[in-house]
């Protein structure tokens, strides 16, 4: 016969919030254990890709760690992959190098 088990809080619904599994305890009963929610791991903010180097932890967690547990020594470290940082720096640069060019190509213009 199975032993058993009886909720140890009041609330009795099969909620996201609410899970729990069966341990044995070390007297051998049987009794609910409550299961933690999964925590989602911080995406980059233009492509959505994951960000490597930072764990995934509930929003607690993260108040609980230190400043660089939850970023990378990067420029947008913790906000952008390096992919995306890479491809802004080239724009930014491809942009003011434009600026540049139509300067050039403008004295050229006015000094003939």
């Amino acid at each position: 016969m199975v032993q058993r088990v009886t909720l140890p809080t009041r609330k009795s619904y099969n909620t996201r919030s609410n899970r729990r599994r069966i341990v044995k305890t070390p007297g051998g009963k049987l009794r609910y254990l409550a299961v933690k929610k999964k925590a989602s791991s911080p995406k980059c903010g233009d492509c959505g890709t994951k960000l490597s180097g930072i764990p995934a932890l509930r929003p607690h967690g993260y108040a609980r760690v230190s400043k660089r547990i939850k970023t990378v020594q990067r420029a947008y470290g913790g906000s952008r992959c390096a992919g995306c940082v890479r491809d802004r720096i080239v724009r930014a640069f491809l942009v003011e190098e434009q600026k540049i060019v139509k300067k050039v190509i403008k004295a050229a213009a006015a000094g003939k």
